[in-house]
């Protein structure tokens, strides 16, 4: 029942202790997933934007904080084996596809808005609705709020620490891609 501005929630589900990450999760492995609310959402801050993300509340030990996690390479999918890892230390965590699915940038041509998205924009909107969400489940606001991603997922941290300082209260940024045209130019020499 919770209505967001640009956010169309497509499903809440209650995911019991030790189920498997949700059906298409990369690489998921490990120790029992705690009982947890799994909400899926798709994410519409602007006419061509399509974000879908995923954010998974532990049902109970929640630590209080937020986790986001980002993404790697060109992303295009839900990082659901690292939600899985934030969700068993506790923590009501995020991850979404960057507004476009596959790990290329055949969304770009023609949709500068994706670009915006793929750029800064997802995760910030991640970030806000993910707070107004556990904010309604907990009916308290996380009292921290992290954010963690290497590469690409650096990149997306160094994004979030000068566009959006507020968004999280401490950012762990490895590796990351900041020079994306020099980054392409030099993968293309590579090929050559």
């Amino acid at each position: 029942a919770l209505k967001l501005p640009n956010v169309a929630i497509t499903k809440v589900e209650f995911v019991a202790s030790g189920a498997p990450p949700a059906a298409g999760a990369r690489g998921a492995q490990g120790a029992p997933i705690p009982a947890h609310c799994r909400v899926a959402a798709t994410l519409t801050p602007s006419s061509d934007s399509h974000i879908e993300m995923e954010l998974w509340l532990p049902a109970e030990n929640w630590n209080g904080k937020f986790l986001a996690v980002g993404n790697g390479g060109w992303a295009g999918n839900i990082q659901t084996n690292t939600i899985a890892d934030g969700v068993r230390r506790g923590y009501a965590t995020a991850s979404n596809d960057t507004g476009h699915k596959g790990g290329t940038a055949a969304f770009a041509p023609g949709h500068p808005e994706k670009l915006v998205d793929f750029g800064y924009r997802a995760m910030h909107e991640m970030a806000v609705q993910s707070k107004a969400m556990i904010q309604a489940f907990y009916t308290r606001a996380p009292r921290l709020s992290y954010y963690e991603g290497c590469s690409t997922g650096g990149r997306q941290g160094m994004m979030e620490a000068q566009r959006y300082p507020d968004d999280f209260d401490a950012i762990v940024a490895g590796a990351p891609v900041y020079n994306q045209v020099h980054l392409n130019v030099s993968q293309v020499s590579l090929q050559v």
